[in-house]
């Protein structure tokens, strides 16, 4: 009877040491997890979570959209609708005769979140003009621009994409040009104006194209919808110029 009490008592003894070798090497293991940055499927205290618990996406690549010519009293505001709907904010360069008949229009790009920039009175190729004629284009549009909105601007889209980096007009100017142009003004085949752009757009592109025409319009919403499936977001240029 005593030989089996102290069998017992040697098994209880080595369980026992079993079970405090098992602790310690899981303590340790569990420590050494944190200071290595957490296992696999843990999220460590300094990553953003998303709305349902696991860890956030990368930063979506940016992208911006762009218009020149306008405003035009029915595409313009086709336009407007679309992206309202699709909630994409962009940037018009505006034609300074062409607000004329067309301040309400202007007025709605401000107000939802638009971004207003100059493409000269007369659409003319600055480089071409003496100073004074090119200032006059830039600030009589300038001048128009503030009297629809409340605001000036100090981007310009200079036509042609032909600017002076040392002309003065006495007020701040920043030129914003293109990367991708898919030449809409050239045709109205919306299928290729849209097949140009999504072939081509990488991240921090600025897009160029024109709303003074319907076929341009079209090819924007589309290139919208399909950029958007694959993660791109829009935003007004001077987010990516100014970064």
């Amino acid at each position: 009877m005593g030989k089996l009490w102290e069998s017992r008592y040697t098994i209880c003894l080595e369980l026992m040491v079993l079970f405090m070798l098992t602790g310690a090497f899981l303590y340790g293991k569990f420590h050494e997890d944190i200071s290595a940055g957490g296992t696999s499927g843990s999220i460590r205290a300094d990553q953003p979570l998303a709305e349902d618990g696991g860890e956030t996406d990368d930063v979506k690549p940016k992208i911006a959209l762009t218009f020149d010519d306008g405003p035009h009293p029915v595409f313009t505001p086709r336009l407007l609708d679309g992206l309202k709907e699709r909630g994409v904010h962009a940037t018009f360069f505006l034609i300074g005769k062409n607000i004329i008949g067309n301040e309400d229009i202007v007025r709605r790009m401000k107000d939802e979140g638009h971004l207003i920039g100059n493409h000269t009175y007369n659409h003319v190729q600055l480089t071409k003009l003496s100073e004074e004629k090119a200032c006059e284009e830039i600030i009589k549009t300038n001048d128009l621009i503030y009297e629809v909105t409340g605001s000036g601007t100090e981007f310009i889209r200079p036509p042609f994409g032909s600017w002076n980096d040392n002309l003065e007009c006495g007020i701040e100017l920043i030129s914003i040009l293109w990367s991708v142009d898919p030449l809409d003004w050239k045709t109205e085949d919306t299928s290729a104006v849209v097949n140009r752009v999504v072939k081509n757009v990488k991240e921090n592109d600025i897009i160029l194209l024109h709303d003074y025409y319907g076929s341009s319009v079209d090819a924007a919403l589309q290139i919208v919808d399909i950029l958007q499936k694959e993660g791109y977001e829009f935003v007004t240029a001077d987010e990516l110029i100014l970064e």
